[in-house]
């Protein structure tokens, strides 16, 4: 179980769902390993947060344990999709622990947002890969061609084929650089100066945050599948989640594996009480 999620199904606000889908990494296997080690290594956190006054398990957080996942993913993403739809439906939110990238796909399903912010270190933007749609490199591409996304904000990108590129100049993609961050997310907090004719989401545009690890440098989170050097730090990540959290459906955090120390599970479990301090801290005050 999470540490402090602990209310019953029928009362929470939030549920934690896994999802160890490890079937089509590319490089370092071992994200069926996530949803466990990430709980492990939540177990370290303090229940209380200074920043927004509150208790972790003061939050109706629910852990509903793990999908567990079989060799035919698609119908996979379909029983897992239907499992975060009932969350929901129960007017709460899910929080789901990959598990490969490719679980987003049923997240984003349940949610239907109409805006994707994804920090990831990849585009996502392939139509197949190793002859298969389904593959972790082609989630952000499934999202907005399959599922409709109209708009998806990848944040820490900084590798992908040519093909990706030309799919990321598209005006339903937009890409903020590693580099760029730290400015995207200030423009982010106090609203302008965004581009006028093409802000990253209106106020009233539903949102779904997804984390993939690989977005932070692998110095700070080796533990995951494709490393991609010169990535974003911890605190940047951090403070796009909290300021995204109020404006978000749903939430995930994926592509942990066990190749490491715990460093990048230890990571993926604060990111996930930071989501769900922060919109529960605005749901509180009104300005969700």
């Amino acid at each position: 179980m999470f540490p402090g999620a602990t209310t019953d199904r029928e009362a929470a606000s939030y549920v934690v769902v896994g999802a160890p889908l490890d079937a089509t990494t590319t490089f370092q296997p071992g994200t069926r390993f996530g949803p466990d080690r990430v709980r492990r290594f939540a177990e370290s956190c303090d229940d209380y947060d200074r920043r927004t006054d509150s208790r972790f398990s003061a939050l109706g957080v629910h852990d509903a344990g793990d999908v567990r996942p079989w060799d035919d993913v698609p119908a996979y993403l379909d029983h897992l999709a239907a499992e975060l739809r009932s969350v929901a439906y129960d007017d709460a939110v899910p929080l789901l622990v990959g598990g490969e990238h490719t679980v987003t796909y049923a997240g984003v399903d349940a949610v239907d947002p109409e805006v994707l912010v994804v920090c990831d270190a990849h585009l996502d933007l392939r139509e197949s890969y190793d002859g298969s749609p389904w593959n972790h490199a082609c989630v952000t591409r499934r999202c907005l061609d399959d599922l409709g996304v109209d708009r998806a904000v990848i944040v820490g990108a900084r590798t992908g084929s040519e093909a990706e590129w030309d799919r990321a100049a598209d005006a339903d993609v937009e890409v903020v650089a590693p580099e760029d961050a730290r400015g995207w997310l200030d423009a982010l907090d106090g609203g302008p100066p965004f581009d006028a004719d093409d802000p990253p989401f209106d106020a009233d545009d539903s949102v779904y945050c997804s984390v993939d690890v690989d977005a932070l440098d692998p110095a700070y989170a080796p533990g995951t599948g494709t490393m991609e050097p010169f990535g974003l730090e911890p605190r940047e990540v951090r403070d796009l989640v909290r300021a995204v959290a109020p404006r978000a459906d749903g939430f995930d955090v994926v592509e942990v594996n066990d190749r490491d120390d715990g460093q990048a599970a230890a990571v993926a479990g604060k990111l996930l009480r930071e989501f769900a301090y922060s919109h529960a801290s605005a749901r509180d005050d009104g300005s969700g």
